[in-house]
């Protein structure tokens, strides 16, 4: 229910003073018993000692007089037959067995009765000035100051109610496909911290559909042209079989089959956190493998490095390929060490990358600029090779040798690399 966060919140620090009103007042009430025990007992010895039980009638009267003008009240004296023995003002009733016990309050602290040591009853009823210990009112006050906090933690409450209020319906109005919103990050506080949490998890994954809605649009691109090139294949295949066309229409079913592979592989790594790292991978019989397979001279110095062995087989098939595809032979590999890591090198001699596309090389499908529509573009190769780097905890930079061509460059960390022991 809309803003029920903020009702309890404020009806809970509500029904907290509460009690701590009610604890203060029972303390109070059961600490003003013995002081009224004691303030009567004072009262008492007062009044035997100004009505002395061998004092005459008329002393008796004389003294009632003065105490009546000075406390503005009626006093009667009974005795301990209940007969009045003397009054000043009006007749005051005699008091029930037990009343003077009673704590009194509003009214009924105007009547006073005190019992004398030779049995005489003294009953007055008082005037505006009240003859007794101060009575502080402890729950007034407390209700005053519980009243005054609850204003005040109003809009301290309203506040932090307000900023979760503003988070909800952020991350409402961002799960209805408002990807681009941000909710504000109000100050320094655990509410803040969800709010810059929920900011970064939203701008994560706004990236990665962007990225799929990218991969999409530019695979279903790539695709058009091996499958226009394998539907004329098939189609001229059976008007006139022939070998060439065979061999065509395997190359275009490898091509898309490669393509479905990659795109899947960049996906997966992009949903996966973590991957396992449990193999020893010697770089360097993997890089002359690929190499060997693709035609490329490979040299360096053993190094093993640990991680998954399938995906380092990919990023230096890709290396190498993309060297070959974008690239002119000679193309030369290399394992190298770079202090406490190592380095896998991949150099061709060919045009160069233009120094404004280094890193745009690595986006998936990106197409150099000056190329026509039909020239094809990187691919999802360096893409792949960024993303496998990353998962072991490597990185990857492209570089211009001085007598031109390209090199790319995947350095792992000392974490990552080990020179093998020889014996």
């Amino acid at each position: 229910m809309r803003g029920s966060l903020f009702l309890k919140i404020y009806l809970t620090l509500l029904a907290s003073l509460v009690v701590v009103a009610l604890a203060a007042a029972t303390l109070v009430w059961l600490s003003r018993g013995e002081d009224d025990r004691g303030w009567m007992a004072r009262r008492d010895a007062f009044i035997a000692a100004m009505l002395p039980a061998d004092a005459d009638i008329e002393e008796t009267r004389l003294v009632l007089t003065r105490l009546g003008a000075a406390l503005e009240a009626d006093i009667t004296v009974f005795a301990p037959d209940d007969d009045v023995v003397a009054s000043v003002g009006n007749p005051v009733a005699f008091p029930a067995p037990g009343e003077r016990e009673n704590i009194r309050s509003g009214d009924d602290r105007r009547i006073l009765s005190a019992r004398l040591p030779d049995g005489r009853v003294v009953v007055a009823r008082l005037g505006d000035s009240a003859f007794g210990p101060p009575r502080a009112r402890p729950l007034l006050w407390l209700a005053l100051i519980a009243a005054a906090i609850g204003v005040v933690a109003w809009p301290v409450v309203r506040r932090l109610t307000g900023r979760l209020e503003r988070l909800r319906r952020g991350v409402e109005t961002w799960g209805d496909g408002n990807l681009a919103l941000r909710v504000p990050v109000e100050g320094k506080d655990e509410v803040a911290a969800v709010a810059a949490s929920f900011n970064q998890a939203a701008r994560r994954v706004e990236e990665l559909i962007i990225a799929h809605r990218s991969l999409l649009a530019n695979a279903s691109h790539e695709l058009r042209s091996p499958l226009a090139r394998l539907r004329m294949a098939s189609e001229l295949h059976e008007v006139a079989p022939s070998e060439e066309r065979r061999h065509e229409i395997t190359r275009n079913l490898a091509e898309l089959d490669g393509l479905v592979e990659e795109i899947l592989l960049a996906s997966r790594l992009d949903h996966v956190e973590e991957i396992d790292l449990g193999d020893e991978v010697d770089l360097l019989a993997l890089a002359a493998e690929e190499g060997a397979r693709q035609g490329i001279e490979v040299s360096g110095d053993p190094a093993t490095v640990r991680g998954d062995a399938l995906l380092l087989a990919r990023l230096v098939r890709n290396l190498m390929q993309n060297a070959l595809r974008h690239g002119e032979p000679p193309v030369h590999a290399e394992i190298r060490r770079d202090g406490e890591g190592v380095e896998i090198v991949v150099r061709d001699h060919g045009p160069g990358i233009a120094e404004a596309e280094r890193e745009r090389v690595f986006e998936p499908f990106y197409r150099p600029s000056g190329r026509g529509e039909h020239a094809g573009g990187w691919g999802l190769g360096l893409a792949l090779v960024r993303q496998i780097a990353r998962h072991h905890g490597a990185s990857v930079r492209q570089e211009t040798p001085a007598d031109g061509g390209a090199r790319f460059v995947v350095t792992f960390p000392s974490t990552r690399a080990s020179m093998p022991h020889h014996s």
